[in-house]
């Protein structure tokens, strides 16, 4: 496997950096990755006990739902998906956090996961962010000014669904695209003692300012289009300006690097690359904690999640084909268990 699919040549970093500009400034913010957030502590203060209370309207078997949490003075909502196959006790929980710019519906009709969850027998859960974007670094903004409120809400949902004997607190997942990929990664960097397992689709570790930096052991899986215009392969330490009164673009590192720091953090093995038809494939092995690593570089693919049958925005390039992402990281989670 060529070397330069992992680390891409300046030219081409540099092209790719003018081409995320010029989404923006054409209005494509839909997935820019990594909003800020923050405190200086390396893991945020965990929940002091928020008021938490629940509106449901509980759906019925096989059937979406949309429900409501509100943690401390905050109403958030959230779509559900339960598997049609009733019994069986809690469920495997998924927790799938959309990109910058969108909405959970749209995650759910451009990853298909509800099909892919379903078969699984797995709890899906689509939150709905603040102001459409997530807290995924470390650094406080204008607009954020309490950069772990992300991470307290989501540890409040998961609690919710385990009090409510719907999910396992064993068997709970978190995945995401772009910015919400970095939101998935995250939640495994700071709470490895509450996530079995992690997967990004387009989202990278942010790093500078709103560094976040794994904590301890977690599998994780990070599928990236080695031609993503928008949020590069090689990373993009230097991002340009957000649109008047949004949130800044965080700056990350890259999708080989933000693997590497998983599996530093895990006492992985060393890597083993691997060639497969349509996209590389670079596993650091489990190692006494069992923290399993993986990075799939989808080649061809843009800021896209491959497998997608939705068209995306202009300028974020193509969709391949060659992998099924929402499969992929399906069966990579559910082989683990906390």
């Amino acid at each position: 496997m060529s070397s330069n699919r992992f680390s891409p040549s300046p030219r081409r970093t540099a092209t790719r950096c003018a081409s995320y500009a010029a989404a923006l400034a054409l209005g494509l913010s839909l997935t820019a990755a990594g909003l800020t957030g923050c405190s200086t502590a390396s893991r945020p203060p965990a929940s002091a006990g928020p008021a938490v209370s629940t509106s449901v309207s509980a759906p019925a078997p096989g059937v979406d739902g949309r429900e409501r949490l509100t943690v401390g003075d905050g109403t958030r909502e959230y779509l559900t998906h339960r598997p049609a196959a009733e019994g069986g006790g809690p469920r495997p929980l998924l927790i799938a956090f959309h990109g910058r710019g969108a909405d959970a519906e749209q995650l759910r009709r451009q990853s298909g996961l509800d099909k892919a969850a379903e078969a699984r027998g797995m709890l899906l859960v689509y939150p709905e962010a603040l102001g459409k974007g997530w807290g995924a670094g470390t650094a406080a903004t204008a607009q954020r000014p309490d950069p772990d409120a992300d991470v307290r809400f989501t540890e409040a949902l998961i609690a919710e669904l385990v009090r409510t004997g719907r999910a396992d607190p064993h068997r709970v997942y978190v995945a995401g695209f772009s910015n919400g990929g970095s939101m998935a990664l995250r939640m495994a960097a700071q709470r490895p003692d509450l996530v079995a397992g992690a997967a990004s689709v387009s989202g990278e570790l942010p790093t500078g300012a709103a560094a976040v930096k794994p904590t301890g052991p977690v599998p994780v899986l990070i599928v990236y289009g080695a031609e993503d215009p928008v949020r590069p392969l090689a990373g993009l330490p230097a991002p340009g300006p957000a649109a008047p009164g949004e949130e800044p673009i965080t700056a990350t590192v890259s999708a080989r690097a933000s693997a590497e720091a998983f599996a530093a953090a895990g006492g992985t093995g060393g890597p083993a690359e691997e060639g497969k038809p349509g996209y590389d494939s670079v596993t650091w092995p489990a190692g006494p904690a069992g923290a399993e690593v993986r990075l799939l570089v989808v080649h061809g693919a843009g800021h896209t999640w491959p497998g997608s049958t939705m068209p995306p925005p202009a300028g974020f390039g193509s969709v391949s084909t060659a992998l099924d992402a929402s499969g992929t990281l399906l069966d990579f989670l559910t082989a683990q268990k906390r």
